[in-house]
This record gives C-alpha cells, structure tokens and sequence, in this order.
C-alpha cells in the first residue's frame, strides 16, 4: 500500500525506530518506538509511537496504524494527520499491552479510533 506521497520502497525496521513524528500541524509529537508485525500475513499492524512523559516516564504508547504514516523528507520523519486532541483521545497501552491477545486489541482499537480501513479484512 502506497502512501499519501506516494512512498513505497521497502524499508528496514531498524531505520523506522527512533524517528521522529508530528502531527498534523507540524508539532513534534513523539517517536516511532517499535514496529509491530503480523506474522502470518507478512503485515505491519502497527507503529507503536511513544509520546508524553519525560525521560520515559509517564509516556504512552500508541498503536498507530502503519498506513497512517507519511514520511517527510523536509523533517526527516513521519506525519500523521491526527491533530493533538485526536492523538490525546486516542487508545494507549503499557509495552505489555501492545502484545496482549497478540497485539489484537491494540491493532482493532487503533483502526476503529483513526477510522482507517483494515487491511486484514
């Protein structure tokens, strides 16, 4: 699946962890943690985005569907096109949670919270 701009070259997780995200107004929002990967259809459910919290405490961690990401070069991040209040709302996990009933009820919540389609179905 093609991003907004475009994008679709492949793209080592370990390139992906620790960039830089911002929403949709420009404002840095936090980083790309982790990558979560569906095992048995070779898909990507989710980024998991850390943000709040200083120095790792008291942040959260969001399960961001992959598709929702877009990469700008001008930043050298990702944006998504979620405004604060959205991102604020939205579901958030401990790093146990994101893994629970293999990382379903993060995966369902995040596609049914940003209302982007389930490439799983």
């Amino acid at each position: 699946m093609t991003t907004v701009t475009g994008h679709t070259e492949a793209i080592p997780a370990s390139r992906v962890i620790g960039t830089n995200v911002y929403n949709s107004a420009g404002e840095h929002i936090g980083d790309i943690k982790d990558v979560m990967l569906e095992k048995t259809s070779n898909g990507i459910m989710f980024a998991v985005i850390g943000f709040g919290g200083f120095l790792g405490i008291g942040e959260k961690y969001h399960a961001i569907p992959w598709a929702s990401l877009d990469y700008d070069k001008g930043k050298e991040g990702y944006v998504v096109p979620y405004d604060k209040e959205q991102l604020r709302a939205a579901p958030s996990y401990s790093v146990n949670e994101l893994t629970e009933q293999d990382g379903l009820r993060a995966r369902d919540d995040s596609y049914s919270y940003y209302k982007v389609d389930p490439y799983w179905q």
